[in-house]
């Protein structure tokens, strides 16, 4: 984002009380431990990030695009950036930076003029997870109607959590360092990731230069290039806690390093908010260069967002791929239900998204390239189940229309859950390092950064950006039938779910088979 110059006036809670409109969508309610307490005080400094419409609609395929001709035809107009910083400006709020390529603004304020400009009152929680707390919907100025579609970050209650899961080590049966799973999942020879970037998200925790030394080299690598990015304050913070979110941060670096060595890894350290997890996710995709892929290892059931903060997301996950980037995301460690307490299947968010090649888990039997058995995770009584499903609010692609996605549970279609997989079971899981320890790590966590990897040693092979990977991937996805480049995995369930012939909402079209996906995308040519 850039600094708006002399817009950016201090606050003042004197300015004129506007005239207000509903938000669409910004409604959300308190769970039972998160009714606050007492309210914020009024002159508490708050920051939020506002979104913007864009100045053009977007197709839902867009071949990826240079990012000044990105920003032109789908980026918010500079005058509706200018509407937003005055008006906002004018009702006693301070614009700190504004960035019209991903329609975003970082806007602060005390509580009490958050209030009035925003139609809410912050109240305050204390307890396990403190911070400040809204219900209900939210208003803006009435001049904004249209122009502002989301504004996030006033309630700060956590809105994702990590998919990673750590077994007992006398439950462990099997493990893998991320160099052997490139053996069995065959990832093309002659690439490492040269040429490529891979941005990984991280919503808590932080990761030791140590640690990344002693690990690659104990894997007889160099340890790759890693750079730590602060978003919203936020930044490389090892809480020296290896169950903590320290796991996932090493993990991720971890996987993605090992199987794509020579690629450059940015880490985004964002707070573990909605207006975070957005900010993290836009400065990814908007960087220069575009990464190959950006990894996600964290979600929510699709319920636990507030419709803005939903589609805003969405629409940053679609900027990613219309720069060049794939987003790969967790599909959830909990099961067909995650952890719904309906009973009923939920899709996991980001991971349902159009825009994200959603990654759900196996159990793996292997020895060097001998695979002697893989089947859905699903831990059972030992806990632990791969994610998937049909999502609630995002309709079926085109893409995915041949590949025998069923409808929902009692409902219609919409989009199938998830694309892809790999081992996830913790008891057959990954060789990491964290904080010092030696630990064996599961989750889908561990599948959305071997996916990146993957994907960015397949970029390098081919010369081009995948963007909406998606659209190559399900390319010749014919429903009962396995789908060139990926070994199916037809047997076990998450739940609801069975595995079947072809794609399924456990492992979706199934797990890599790195060599054979290089040659049908290679036959595909650069257009698809």
């Amino acid at each position: 984002m850039t600094d708006p110059g002399p817009t950016g006036a201090e606050p003042t809670d004197a300015a004129p009380t506007p005239r207000l409109v509903p938000l669409p969508g910004s409604a959300r309610s308190n769970a039972a431990d998160q009714h606050p307490t007492n309210t914020v005080p009024p002159e508490t400094p708050v920051e939020i990030t506002v979104v913007l419409r864009r100045r053009g609609e977007r197709p839902a395929d867009v071949a990826p695009m240079p990012a000044d001709d990105y920003a032109a035809a789908y980026g918010a107009d500079p005058a509706d950036v200018d509407a937003a910083t005055q008006s906002l400006t004018r009702h006693g709020l301070r614009v700190i930076a504004a960035d019209a390529a991903s329609r975003r603004i970082r806007v602060g304020g005390t509580a009490a003029a958050m209030g009035r400009v925003f139609g809410t009152t912050l109240g305050a929680v204390n307890g396990c997870t403190p911070g400040r707390r809204r219900s209900g919907g939210l208003s803006i100025p009435a001049e904004l109607e249209g122009i502002v579609t989301a504004v996030l970050g006033l309630d700060d209650r956590p809105q994702t959590r990590a998919r990673f899961q750590i077994a007992p080590a006398a439950m462990t049966t099997a493990s893998y360092t991320p160099v052997e799973l490139g053996t069995v999942y065959k990832f093309p020879t002659n690439t490492d990731g040269t040429g490529q970037s891979i941005a990984i998200l991280e919503l808590g925790g932080g990761y030791t230069q140590a640690d990344l030394d002693t690990y690659f080299t104990g894997l007889g690598l160099a340890a790759p290039t890693v750079t730590a990015v602060g978003v919203d304050g936020a930044g490389n913070t090892p809480e020296n806690d290896p169950n903590g979110p320290d796991g996932e941060v090493l993990l991720d670096i971890e996987v993605a390093g090992a199987l794509a060595p020579k690629a450059a890894i940015a880490v985004y350290f964002a707070p573990n908010t909605d207006a975070g997890f957005l900010d993290a996710l836009s400065q990814a995709a908007h960087a220069s260069p575009t990464p190959a892929a950006i990894s996600i290892s964290w979600g929510q059931s699709e319920d636990a967002w507030t419709g803005q903060a939903r589609t805003a997301f969405d629409d940053a996950l679609a900027d990613a791929a219309g720069l060049g980037a794939t987003v790969t995301a967790a599909a959830g460690d909990d099961g067909s239900t995650d952890r719904g307490t309906d009973a009923q299947p939920h899709a996991d968010f980001p991971a349902s998204s159009p825009h994200a090649l959603g990654c759900g888990g196996t159990t793996l039997d292997a020895s060097g390239a001998t695979i002697t058995s893989e089947t859905v995770w699903n831990g059972g009584s030992a806990g632990g189940s791969t994610g998937g499903g049909i999502s609630d609010v995002f309709p079926l692609p085109d893409w995915q229309q041949s590949a025998g996605v069923p409808n929902r549970v009692g409902g219609g279609p919409g989009r199938g859950v998830p694309d892809v997989a790999a081992v996830a079971d913790p008891r057959t899981g990954y060789k990491v390092r964290v904080d010092g320890t030696d630990l064996v790590i599961g989750g889908t966590s561990a599948v959305a950064p071997l996916w990146a990897a993957l994907l960015a040693r397949l970029a390098q092979a081919t010369g081009t950006p995948l963007g909406l990977a998606q659209t190559r991937l399900y390319a010749a996805a014919r429903a009962g039938t396995a789908t060139p480049g990926f070994r199916d995995i037809s047997q076990g369930n998450n739940g609801a779910y069975d595995a079947v012939t072809g794609w399924d909402p456990c492992t979706g079209l199934g797990v890599p088979d790195g060599e054979a996906l290089l040659a049908a995308l290679t036959g595909m040519g650069t257009d698809g």
